[in-house]
Parts: C-alpha cells; sequence; structure tokens
C-alpha cells in the first residue's frame, strides 16, 4: 500500500510518499518562515497565498525523490481540518482533484490524528496508548484505541502550551517560531533565577493552564531595573519558563499515566506528538518520568514531530486499511476535535 499525504494546515507546505511497510519514500516540506518572521506569527492571508503557490511544486518534488508517478499510488490523504481554513482548503482541494482524475481512494486527514498516529508509522506503538499531544494550537491527554477511537482525557483550560512558549519568545523578544528560539536561549540560561509559578501542579485530574504563567513571564521582564532585557535575561528567563512548563506537564502525566493506567494495564506506553515534543528538555523530562513508573516513552523524531506529509500519509494508510475513505464532497473543517472524530 502506497499513499501520498499533503499538509497544509498552518504555515508549512508538506507532501510525503508513504508505504504500509513503514517506509517514507518521499518527504518534502516546504517553510513559510521567511514569509511570516516580518509579522510576529502566521497571517493566515499570506500563509493560504503560499500554500496555492508553491503546493505542485512540492508534490512534484516528492514524486522526484520517491521515483514514483501518481500511478503508482493506492490512495491520496489529505489534512482536511482542523487549521487555518484557507490552507486546508488548498490542500484538501488538491488532493481530491488527484483523486478524481487517477480514480484513486481520498482520505480526509484530521491533523490531530495525524500527529497521534505518527508514533505508529516511526516506532510501531501497539493500540492503546496515552497520547500526550502539545502544539501551538493544542494541548490535551487522549486515550489512543484505534484510528478514529479517541478519549479525552484532560487539556489545558486556557492557552496551548506551544501557544505560550510563541508568546513569551516575542516578549523577551526572541523572535518566531518562539519554540526553538526559547529552547535555545535556555540553554545558556539559568533555570532557578526566576521562580514561576506552576500552575495546577499538585490537582487531581490531567486539565493544564498556560495563561498565568505567561502573565509570570511578562511581570518578570517589568521587574528588570530599568525594564531593560540584556540576553543574560532573556536566557535566564527563557530557561526558568522552560523548567516549570516541563514540571507542569511531568505532574500533569504522572495523573495521566495513573487513570490511563488503571483503565488500560497492558497498555504501558506513552507517545508525546506535537511541534512541542521537539523540545529536548521536556523530551528528557518526560522519559525520566516514565522510566519511573514503568512506563515506555516513545517521542518521534523532530521532524516528525513539527507539521509534516508523511503523518498525513500515515494516517491515509490506517484509515485506508479499514476502509475508512471520504467522499469528493467532503467539507474541509477550521474546527475539528480529535476526540470527536467520526470514524
Amino acid at each position: 500500500m502506497i499513499v501520498l499525504g499533503i499538509e497544509t494546515s498552518c504555515d508549512e507546505t508538506a507532501a510525503a510518499i508513504v508505504t504500509g511497510e513503514r517506509r517514507v519514500l518521499g518527504n518534502v516540506i516546504y517553510s513559510q518562515l521567511d514569509e511570516h518572521k516580518a509579522f510576529g506569527g502566521v497571517v493566515p492571508e499570506i500563509a493560504a497565498r503560499a500554500h496555492l503557490d508553491i503546493v505542485e511544486d512540492v508534490i512534484r518534488r516528492t514524486f522526484a525523490e520517491a521515483d514514483l508517478t501518481v500511478g503508482d499510488l493506492d490512495g491520496i490523504a489529505a489534512t482536511a481540518g482542523p487549521g487555518l481554513i484557507g490552507g486546508v482548503i488548498v490542500g484538501a482541494m488538491t488532493a481530491k482533484a488527484m483523486a478524481a482524475t487517477r480514480n484513486l481512494p481520498f482520505i480526509a486527514v484530521n491533523h490531530l490524528e495525524g500527529h497521534a498516529l505518527t508514533a505508529r508509522l516511526t516506532d510501531n506503538v501497539a493500540f492503546p496508548y496515552l497520547l500526550l499531544l502539545v502544539s501551538g494550537g493544542h494541548c490535551q491527554f487522549l486515550s489512543v484505541d484505534g484510528p478514529g477511537r479517541y478519549t479525552l482525557m484532560g487539556g489545558t483550560v486556557d492557552d496551548a502550551v506551544g501557544e505560550a512558549f510563541d508568546k513569551c519568545a516575542k516578549m523577551m523578544g526572541l523572535g518566531f517560531p518562539g519554540g526553538p528560539a526559547v529552547e535555545a536561549a535556555a540553554r545558556a540560561g539559568d533555570a532557578k533565577r526566576f521562580a514561576f509559578p506552576r500552575p495546577m501542579k499538585g490537582r487531581a485530574g490531567c486539565d493544564m493552564s498556560f495563561s498565568g504563567l505567561k502573565t509570570s513571564v511578562r511581570q518578570a521582564i517589568l521587574d528588570l531595573p530599568g525594564q531593560s532585557l540584556s540576553g543574560s535575561d532573556a536566557a535566564d528567563i527563557a530557561a526558568s519558563f522552560q523548567a516549570a512548563v516541563a514540571d507542569v506537564l511531568a505532574d500533569r502525566c504522572a495523573h495521566a499515566i495513573a487513570e490511563f493506567d488503571e483503565k488500560h494495564p497492558d497498555g504501558k506506553t506513552l507517545v508525546v506528538a506535537g511541534g512541542v515534543a521537539a523540545n529536548a528538555a521536556l523530551r528528557e523530562k518526560l522519559t525520566g518520568l516514565c522510566a519511573l513508573v514503568g512506563f515506555r516513552c516513545v517521542v518521534p523524531p523532530p521532524a516528525l514531530c513539527t507539521d509534516n506529509g508523511a503523518m498525513i500519509a500515515w494516517a491515509g494508510i490506517e484509515r485506508l486499511r479499514l476502509g475508512l475513505t471520504n467522499g469528493l464532497d467532503f467539507a474541509p473543517r477550521p474546527r475539528w476535535p480529535l476526540a470527536e472524530l467520526e470514524k
């Protein structure tokens, strides 16, 4: 089985060709970072136009890298939501057109399911498993029982952790995207200099909160002498903020693991997915936690944590195997909660 996956939900135009044997034959990503950097964040209109301009070339390069043609495919998958709707429409319509002209199955993939199933592509993780999905727009714990079978266990009550990284990086003048910028600055910083709060740490359940932590970072900057932020100040704030996030997620993970283990005693695997999972400090913290409680911690390689076409192609394969295809009248969705995903 060979499937082309197309991803255009935010600011990466990506395509990949993946086989049912978990081989990535072609994988091309075009980053729009330069287009959005001047604005300090992703501008939906600019993103949609960039997707439209580059998507055909990205797909063409993917086929060349895989040394295949459309005739070799068994299906075409595309992100159909959630995401910036202009970009989602570009990718979904491109996939529909290709599927229609070649009479191939079209698979509308939930972007979050792409992240959720990546560990099965990279590490062949068996169902069920516990998922911590952490990205710029999402932060939640889910029990994963199969494609289309997700149970929400808890999530952020305000901001996603990736959004917190971006906003704090902006406050410190570290640039965009914020996640890699904060991680890089934190390497030279003192994580004990600023005593940032650990929101909801120790509370029952698996919910999270990051709004107050952002406020504390802002206040720390305002409290600096002369409100002047030096390079060492930024490094220390970044390190202290990153340590606080890691502590909060580890605490919340411990609660989620306990709840999951009670219901699924044979599913002792925590999968961490999404763009924030590329953070090395977070990976180390959660790997250590899992070692203490007898769980396996699986985090895909950084290149497959951020948005990519391979995860969409693999989700397409998982669904195609079960006969879960979609009609060409499927409407792209800006909002599409994973826990409400229909088979």
